[in-house]
């Protein structure tokens, strides 16, 4: 009897035991839980036909996985395991589904060179420039837009010092993001900006639908406005003469830029040779080709013109003469790194290097704005306003 009962417990026992075991193998089996190493150790004692056909239904959603999803993202641990299950089966590249061969093998040569990097990284610490060596190398490269790393070297060695070319293209980098192909844009307008002239008509249609023409001549270097005035009869002659009046005292540039208009004709090019300026015509159907010029007219419709009911000639060159007033010492502009034309104008006129701020006196702490008055001047009636602290 005694033998008997403990045989059933055993029975028992034995079968909460095999059904817990089984409920832990199928826990680890899942592929929420499953990672792959208990996977692979779970697969050991299992028969080869049931592998053979988990395997191949495994591969047949996989490729139904291909057909609809995109390629997923893989995490670092992924590729590795991969890597390492790729080198051990011979006809890996037909196994993967999910990652091309061209794939797989840019990850193992990526691999390969960040651990020789780590193993040929050098232990020494490194040997950092003086910040005035530092300070020197960038100068240089900033004023001397044509010069390569090779040229900066020869320059501080005449200079005392002695830097590899390998750290001078280095800092250079941070003021020059390209090597030097040739003159840029920019680089030229900084060196020949201020002997350029640009002009140009702006068309007004006033309040009783008249057409007058507002005739504008800027100076590319500091973009300052030389000379505005405006007429309902544009002529040859009419244009030759505001040339004469915007240089007066010998005030003249060398190269004026105008479009083909039938305007700028004879009298006016002999005129301009009397003034000492060369007449450049653009190309046909090339805005561009004077686009400081359009910018400066876009500049006077949006923020002066579109803003007025124009009645007569009078009243439009009244207003763009307080225009050009407030434009020339008062608007700060993105050509000139913020500056005003008249700022610009005096600093490429006193021959100083780079691009000072636009506003010359000291920050103000946020403490002492209450301590110091705001004066605010109105331009064209309230239009815009001109800033100033009062001293």
């Amino acid at each position: 009897m005694v033998l008997r009962q403990l045989t059933q417990l055993a029975k028992r026992l034995w079968a909460r035991l095999s059904s817990a075991a089984h409920q832990v193998l199928r826990h680890l089996t899942q592929p929420a839980s499953a990672n792959l190493v208990t996977g692979t150790l779970v697969d050991l004692p299992r028969r080869r036909s049931e592998l053979l056909t988990e395997n191949a239904l495994l591969r047949q959603q996989l490729i139904v996985l291909h057909r609809q999803l995109k390629t997923p993202r893989l995490t670092w641990r992924d590729r590795l395991s991969l890597l390492f299950l790729a080198r051990l089966v011979p006809n890996w590249k037909q196994v993967l589904q999910i990652v091309q061969p061209e794939t797989l093998l840019r990850w193992h040569r990526a691999g390969f060179r960040l651990f020789w990097r780590l193993k040929s990284r050098s232990h020494k610490p490194a040997h950092r420039l003086d910040p005035d060596t530092i300070a020197l190398i960038q100068r240089l490269a900033r004023e001397n837009r044509l010069w390569g790393a090779e040229r900066i070297r020869g320059e501080l060695l005449k200079l005392g010092f002695r830097v590899a070319k390998r750290t001078i293209q280095k800092y250079m980098r941070v003021v020059r993001s390209q090597s030097p192909t040739g003159q840029t844009w920019s680089t030229f307008l900084q060196t020949h900006g201020q002997d350029i002239w640009v002009c140009d008509f702006l068309p007004v249609v006033t309040l009783f639908f008249q057409t007058l023409y507002a005739f504008v001549i800027v100076r590319v270097g500091s973009r300052r406005v030389v000379h505005v005035n405006a007429t309902a009869h544009p002529t040859d002659a009419w244009v030759a003469q505001q040339l004469r009046e915007a240089t007066p005292f010998g005030e003249t540039a060398k190269h004026l830029i105008c479009d083909n208009d039938t305007k700028f004709g004879p009298v006016f090019e002999a005129a301009a040779k009397t003034c000492g300026l060369e007449v450049i015509h653009t190309p046909y159907e090339a805005p561009r080709a004077n686009a400081i010029c359009e910018r400066f007219v876009g500049s006077v419709r949006r923020e002066c013109l579109d803003h007025l009911l124009v009645l007569g000639n009078r009243q439009l060159v009244r207003a763009l003469v307080k225009y050009a007033e407030y434009f020339n010492p008062s608007r700060p502009h993105q050509g000139v790194a913020q500056q005003t034309p008249d700022s610009a104008q005096s600093v490429q006129a006193t021959g100083a290097t780079g691009r000072s701020s636009a506003c010359p006196t000291s920050p103000t702490a946020p403490g002492q704005l209450s301590s110091r008055k705001l004066m605010a001047v109105p331009v064209l009636n309230g239009l815009h306003h001109s800033y100033a602290w009062v001293t």
